[in-house]
């Protein structure tokens, strides 16, 4: 290619739109996250293959399942992320800022939705919760979910104790040969001071009694009321832990555009190199 003496390179040579710090910015940013959502596949995997054949069952109310799902889908999405930034694909960087975006739509809807439609979302979570009591001896994992949640707001079954009726085990009908007939898990019970040993039996029963009786065994409030109550008392807290959600979609959005428009300047740049190339003055 002719050129001036002592003129120097051809502009865009040496010269790249593309930054570097942007672009391997966004390739660890993604890559971080790929690594987690391999991690919350692999354990999902193999919490689900470790579960008895009842518990195959329950699908819709299983804790593995919805790792296993949440970590296809990060997986995919931050792979294009990542092959994207370092390959300085527009398509893979421009699939992965839609898809992070649709993300951070749906989650932004559901909060308003959830606040503007409470008492429709009271019952989807009461729906959600009646359904984990009927299915809470078919899985470990939910079984361990619903005791630490009852434990941790001092409360028993979604509305009241006499909830736990739903389930087979725990079912009042005079017809339950169930040894469980009637009764509630330990975790509804009251906590004893100075106990050495958990009595798991201390359930038994307590759906025959009225209120007033049981109240003095077991917690009688449902999860429902306690669950809006902490929620009620903690929106401070809520509110920081979906900033600190929004934050890294909306890095990784800002992010991969900037990459997107510096890779469409740098072809812009190469076409114009290029096109006059065969100018004996270029």
């Amino acid at each position: 290619m002719a050129r001036r003496p002592g003129a120097p390179a051809a502009y865009g040579e040496e010269f790249t739109f593309v930054s570097p710090l942007v672009k391997y910015l966004l390739f660890f940013f993604n890559m971080l996250f790929w690594v987690i959502s391999m991690v919350m596949v692999a354990v999902g995997v193999y919490a689900r293959l470790m579960k008895h054949a009842a518990a195959l069952a329950c699908v819709a109310v299983d804790p593995a399942i919805l790792l296993i799902v949440v970590g296809i889908l990060m997986f995919l999405l931050t792979f294009c992320g990542c092959i994207g930034s370092l390959r300085e694909n527009i398509c893979l960087l421009q699939t992965f800022s839609l898809c992070l975006t649709i993300v951070f739509l749906l989650q932004l809807a559901a909060g308003v939705l959830g606040f503007v439609f409470s008492d429709k979302a009271r019952g989807k979570v009461s729906e959600i919760i009646n359904n984990a009591i009927v299915h809470y001896r078919d899985d470990l994992d939910l079984q361990n979910l619903i005791d630490f949640g009852q434990k941790k707001f001092s409360c028993c079954g979604g509305i009241s104790y006499k909830d736990w009726s739903l389930n087979m085990y725990f079912n009042c009908s005079e017809d339950n040969p169930s040894r469980e007939r009637c009764s509630v898990p330990y975790s509804c019970c009251l906590p004893t001071p100075n106990q050495a040993v958990i009595n798991t039996m201390c359930g038994q029963g307590m759906q025959a009694l009225d209120y007033l009786e049981a109240s003095k065994v077991i917690y009688t409030n449902g999860c429902i009321d306690k669950l809006v109550n902490w929620i009620h008392s903690n929106l401070f807290f809520l509110g920081g832990i979906a900033l600190g959600l929004a934050i890294p979609q909306l890095v990784g959005i800002l992010l991969s555009q900037i990459l997107v428009n510096q890779i469409k300047d740098q072809i812009k740049l190469q076409l114009y190199n290029q096109q006059h190339r065969a100018d004996p003055w270029y």
